[in-house]
């Protein structure tokens, strides 16, 4: 989240006009995130979020809207888009498509333990299981075409030895077919801050603007590097197997996912290099962001590349 377009609180309580929800009381930019423009938004009714999407194709959107839509009715906490008097999820801001949705309570767990490792566990196979039942569907814009064509584009700004690594990873992970695995739809971008946990232990789970359908052991493995590691870049043992057993209580894993665990943690940590390697090298204006470490995630390909029998050892 963060802020590329302002909005003032004249146009905020224009867009309100359009919606049932009460008069304007306090307009605040959100800092956190990288891709969309974001806002608390706190009416007479209750608080919600603002949302005003950037460089998301309009086509897009009701995928990822119907998506909150179809969860929040699916006993998975997370934002309820709120429809306007008229029937629609997407509304206009500033020339930008905008939905309004509920905000959650909490805060996000800085320092996950293995006991909130396992209840995120299973909140990720909860998403998996009720996306089941949504009748649409998206290809993952970041996936292997992306992977491929953003390492030549971002290459001149890059070390050699990052480029090779890079080539390198992109080649191993070109062999390895993940057509066979289970798919469906993913959260992509299962990290500890887009879950908020509320004073009895809920957790509530923002930002599904890269969410989309691929393997589902994928969006595991983006879970796994963000909620299991160390500050040293290297995979926690007992973290990745407490994340997993949660979310095998909602859907076990098959026999030939666990012979591909490696190969999408693999994939998993070249996403988030190649990603957050845009976000430094490629910056977009904004009044308010916060960038992540695109360092880190370098040092946990790595680290997964080198010490294959410990991402093995997570399955155990």
């Amino acid at each position: 989240m963060s802020v590329f377009t302002p909005v003032s609180a004249a146009e905020a309580r224009a867009l309100l006009g359009h919606y049932s929800l009460g008069e304007l009381e306090r307009l605040e930019g959100i800092a956190q995130g990288v891709e969309n423009t974001n806002y608390f938004l706190t009416t007479t009714t209750g608080e919600y979020v603002l949302t005003l999407f950037e460089h998301i194709p309009r086509s897009d959107l009701p995928f990822y809207v119907g998506l909150m839509d179809h969860l929040a009715h699916h006993e998975v906490t997370c934002p309820a888009p709120m429809r306007m008097d008229d029937g629609e999820m997407i509304a206009e801001v500033n020339a930008k498509p905008a939905c309004i949705v509920t905000r959650l309570p909490g805060e996000p767990k800085a320092r996950p333990d293995a006991l909130v490792c396992r209840e995120a566990g299973r909140i990720l196979g909860g998403i998996h299981v009720a996306g089941v039942d949504y009748d649409a569907a998206l290809d993952n814009w970041r996936g292997r075409a992306w992977r491929e064509s953003f390492a030549q584009a971002v290459a001149p700004k890059l070390t050699r030895e990052e480029n090779v690594l890079i080539d390198a990873e992109n080649r191993y992970q070109a062999i390895h077919d993940d057509s066979i695995l289970p798919q469906g739809i993913i959260h992509g971008d299962f990290f500890h801050d887009n879950v908020l946990w509320d004073d009895t232990g809920n957790g509530g789970v923002i930002d599904f603007y890269f969410a989309c359908d691929d393997a589902l052991l994928y969006d595991v493995a983006i879970g796994v590097n963000d909620w299991c590691v160390n500050p040293d870049a290297t995979l926690d043992t007992a973290r990745a197997r407490a994340f997993i057993a949660g979310y095998e209580t909602l859907r076990p894993l098959e026999d030939f996912e666990r012979s591909l665990w490696p190969v999408m943690l693999r994939r998993a940590a070249l996403r988030t290099w190649l990603g957050r390697l845009g976000y430094n090298h490629f910056p977009r204006d904004s009044e308010m962001t916060i960038p992540k470490d695109h360092q880190f995630s370098r040092r946990l390909l790595e680290n997964h590349i080198s010490r294959a029998h410990e991402l093995e050892s997570t399955l155990a």
